[in-house]
């Protein structure tokens, strides 16, 4: 049996002599999107690192410019701890008042303050920039450095701590306050504390975002045009004249003189 030269399908022909083999692939996988925020590549990374050491530096300075007002403001606010002279002895003019307890109180109130102030500060100056670790690392470290400067600079601002001196000084009798200190260290952590927190509320409300990708389905030809020559699906492909193909004009002829892709007429019954 000879199976007829049948020739090849025009549209599949077509097809394959338009298709470029350079063309982009519709169906590889999406390339990695660019990050938003890349840094340059070129020039040392010393100099790439600068505008963020200059952005840490400056908040650490900016925090220990507060600190200094707010040994001033502990050294003012603390409430002072009353002693009087007894003869050769000195004794707690309250017994039972809770002066140090009141100390520390007011140091840690005016942390919290400060730590919020610089947060504050710190945000609304960088959030053009997009802020950085370098604001946060400033506010950490500056805060605690600060809350020490303060600690050591208000005793030094409050009644003396030479309490020999001061009882020889009143005499037998007299009044004089006490120097003011911390009892509890944990109030050094105060200041550094709530600046990271309110540092990290304030850039999740207000911060500057990132453009979100593209989902992964989508791919780097979502939305395109299909190639020309190729049909984008079965919707694109045009219905021929009755009796032939679909997508082939008058379709292929046969042996027997039809179409050979063309829907065979129906057999006359007639008769």
């Amino acid at each position: 049996m000879t199976v007829p030269n049948t020739p090849p399908d025009p549209l599949h022909a077509a097809a394959g002599a338009d298709a470029d083999t350079s063309a982009p692939n519709p169906f590889a996988p999406p390339a990695a999107p660019a990050r938003a925020f890349e840094r340059k590549a070129d020039g040392p990374a010393l100099q790439r690192l600068l505008p963020e050491l200059k952005v840490g530096a400056v908040t650490v300075l900016v925090c220990l410019v507060l600190g200094v007002a707010m040994a001033a403001l502990w050294a003012w606010l603390a409430p002072k701890v009353p002693l009087v002279v007894d003869g050769n002895k000195i004794l707690y003019g309250d017994p039972e008042g809770e002066q140090r307890a009141g100390a520390d109180s007011m140091f840690v109130l005016i942390g919290l303050g400060m730590g919020v102030l610089t947060a504050l500060g710190a945000f609304l100056a960088t959030r053009r920039r997009g802020g950085g670790i370098a604001v946060a690392v400033g506010l950490a470290v500056g805060g605690l450095l600060a809350s020490v400067g303060a600690w050591g600079l208000g005793r030094r601002l409050g009644p003396g701590s030479d309490l020999v001196a001061e009882a020889r000084r009143v005499g037998n009798g007299g009044h004089f306050n006490a120097d003011i200190d911390l009892g509890a260290y944990g109030a050094l952590l105060a200041w550094p504390m709530a600046a990271m927190v309110v540092l990290l509320a304030l850039s999740a409300a207000f911060g500057k975002r990132e453009e979100d990708p593209p989902p992964y389905w989508a791919g780097p030809y979502a939305g395109q045009q299909p190639l020309d020559g190729l049909p984008a699906g079965p919707a694109d492909v045009a219905p021929g004249p009755a009796g032939t193909a679909p997508g082939v004009a008058g379709g292929a002829p046969g042996p027997a003189g039809r179409p050979q892709d063309g829907p065979r007429p129906p057999e006359d019954r007639r008769g």
